[in-house]
């Protein structure tokens, strides 16, 4: 068998699936109760039998007129009005509305006979068999009229609608005790994989726990789909076989994670092709490339990606196309416009997808890439949904429109957004609810809060000139009279080491020694900045150039993301060391080399002061409480005199 001898883009794969497997399509109908019908998809055009109201109704508590009565009413001008009944609800009234007459009516109660409006019962005031009313009317006003909603015999609802608490509202409003929907499809799911362990058990040193099963069973039960999990199977062949035969019996079709690359401990691929046949191995995506699609005994069987954010790209935008014919749910994803925020270089001979988080500022969405790798699960905590990148494509630009694939349908916009440097300690301050990170390093946070993009940006930039932190470089990026800086609270940086410090690193020249790999953090980082910092004074000290320095050091560009990043790297032994904070050390039981206590702060766009939740933020500043939790769950974080000081205004 070739391996990954032709890579398909994902319309020329499911339509090779197709010519193989036949039409795709659901397995038939069957009627279910309305109570039982969420999550289900409609296989049948859904006509109104009656109208929506079924009656003329009012809207609210008050009396039933006749609008010409009112005509030039006011506080000052009021009129007196006959009341001949009242109306309520459940009962046809049996009398009529005749000019100079009116009736009490409640809010869904029948309008009477001879009413042509609603006027609300706090512009009134009862008499003995009389109402006064201060103010005047229109006609209508007030008033649902019989088929306002829905006429009888409008197509109400569409075949292929998937089904929630809106349409089973909507459905019982016309009487409808039962609904025709598609047959329900059953998937089962198989872990693969010698280092997969199932969460809640002990995780041995390079282990992971099987994140796939419950990210892609969750999104399966999320599409109504019956959802069975077969465990995990370790990198055996006869295993492998044993338990997709086993899950095929049972279900009406197989996906599997792991095992799916043409690497020789990867074996789905050889099973499905050795049982049934193989028709992709492989697909035009980053990432997600290493995807499968075969058939087993008429069945289909998928096999996706093990790394987690693989996983999801070739399920959503790949297997669920698919599933999505079986259900007959005929509904689009969410797609939303928008303007790319930085730039996004891109795999050219592949389509990407990549993780975004979405801005919305001035009548304009910033989409911002969240940035992980495809192993990568938090990215989707921080996304809004997934933009695509088309194959061919080099890069895209700032500024340029591209759609987002959206998680969700409805996306709360955020109290306060904050794009910068990452704090664990802010997070905890600020809360979740309402606040939007997004985690890009301090100098990327300035241009943010430049374009109107983030209410706030966490920062621990330093200046060189000044040797100050943060505060100078409001001028340097045109901000006077634009942003402030909210003084925070001080951080011990220093170099993370093994725990004993086995290669006895003293400082950052250790950096330069031939038996020393360090992790280095992104550009634009605050930790970045002031490891560059030192060796550019190196540098000067031995009269060599910057560049030349930066050549001397193994692991120079090799960046991780967060401090915690580098403090993992150092744990696991991929480097000796690297420079971040101490309470990453404590966290991960390391030693600590201190080299500087950094401030960071928060650059706070002006107008933005008056934000509730930056208002609390500069009271907790000050306040006892930060020295509590500090002492409590943060070491190597300290208060400063000035916490909670603005500066700038």
């Amino acid at each position: 068998m070739k391996i990954f001898h032709q890579l398909y883009s994902i319309d020329e794969a499911i339509k090779k699936i197709e010519e193989v497997y036949g039409v795709i399509k659901p397995p038939g109908e069957e009627v279910v109760a309305l109570i039982d019908s969420l999550g289900r998809v409609l296989s049948r055009e859904v006509f109104a039998g009656v109208d929506s109201p079924p009656f003329d109704r009012s809207e609210v508590d008050g009396y039933a007129v006749n609008h010409l009565d009112l005509r030039g009413v006011d506080e000052s001008n009021p009129v007196e009005l006959m009341v001949v009944g009242k109306s309520s609800v459940g009962e046809l009234p049996s009398f009529s509305i005749r000019r100079g007459t009116c009736a009490e009516i409640s809010t869904g109660a029948p309008i009477p006979r001879g009413a042509t409006a609603v006027v609300m019962v706090e512009y009134t005031k009862a008499l003995d068999g009389k109402v006064r009313i201060f103010r005047s009317v229109s006609s209508g006003e007030n008033i649902a009229y019989a088929g306002s909603d829905i006429m009888m015999g409008d197509t109400t609802l569409r075949k292929g609608t998937r089904i929630t608490s809106k349409e089973i509202a909507l459905l019982a409003s016309l009487g409808l005790k039962n609904v025709h929907v598609y047959k329900r499809i059953s998937v089962g799911l198989i872990s693969t994989g010698n280092e997969i362990t199932e969460p809640g058990e002990y995780l041995e040193p390079g282990h992971v726990y099987d994140t796939n099963r419950y990210s892609i069973g969750g999104r399966l039960q999320e599409m109504g789909i019956k959802t069975k999990f077969y465990g995990i199977v370790r990198d055996d062949y006869e295993s492998i076989k044993e338990r997709i035969l086993y899950a095929l019996k049972e279900n009406d079709v197989v996906i599997t994670s792991g095992s799916t690359s043409a690497g020789a401990g990867d074996l789905v691929y050889s099973v499905i092709d050795d049982l049934g046949e193989l028709i992709v191995h492989g697909i035009k995506t980053k990432p997600g490339k290493p995807t499968l699609a075969g058939i087993i005994n008429n069945k289909l069987i998928f096999g996706l990606p093990g790394f987690p954010f693989s996983a999801i790209v070739a399920f959503e935008f790949f297997v669920k196309k698919i599933l999505k014919k079986m259900t007959g749910d005929d509904e689009d994803p969410f797609i939303l416009k928008g303007n790319l925020a930085i730039r996004v270089n891109s795999s050219k001979n592949l389509e990407e997808y990549v993780p975004v988080s979405i801005i919305w500022r001035e009548g304009k969405r910033m989409v911002y890439p969240v940035y992980g790798n495809s192993g990568s699960i938090s990215t989707m905590l921080y996304a809004d949904g997934i933009m695509r990148i088309p194959e061919g494509v080099a890069f895209m630009d700032e500024g340029e429109d591209v759609e987002v694939t959206l998680f969700s349908s409805v996306s709360r916009l955020p109290d306060i957004t904050i794009i910068g440097s990452h704090c664990p300690l802010l997070e905890e301050i600020m809360g979740t609810g309402g606040v939007k990170y997004i985690k890009v390093g301090s100098t990327a946070g300035w241009y943010a809060v430049k374009r109107g993009e983030a209410n706030m940006a966490g920062t621990h930039l330093i200046d060189e000139e000044t040797m100050e932190y943060n505060i100078p470089l409001i001028e340097k990026f045109g901000l006077k009279g634009k942003a402030v800086i909210i003084r925070g609270y001080g951080r011990e940086q220093g170099i993370i080491v093994a725990k004993g410090n086995p290669k006895n690193i003293k400082g950052v020249e250790d950096f330069l020694r031939d038996d020393i790999t360090i992790i280095n953090r992104v550009k634009g980082s605050g930790t970045r900045t002031l490891l560059d910092l030192y060796l550019r004074n190196i540098a000067r000290e031995r009269g060599i150039s910057f560049e030349e320095i930066v050549e001397k050091i193994n692991g120079y560009v090799y960046e991780g993301k967060t401090h915690s990043s580098v403090a993992s790297a150092v744990y696991q032994g991929r480097a000796d060391a690297g420079i971040g904070l101490k309470y990453y050390a404590v966290l991960y039981d390391l030693d600590f080399i201190p080299l500087d206590i950094e401030k960071y702060d928060l650059l706070v766009e002006y107008s933005s002061l008056e934000n509730p939740r930056v208002k609390r933020l500069i009271d907790y500043l000050r306040s006892d409480e930060l020295k509590n939790l500090i002492r409590e769950k943060y070491p190597g974080y300290m208060v400063l005199d000035d916490s909670g000081k603005i500066y700038g205004i």
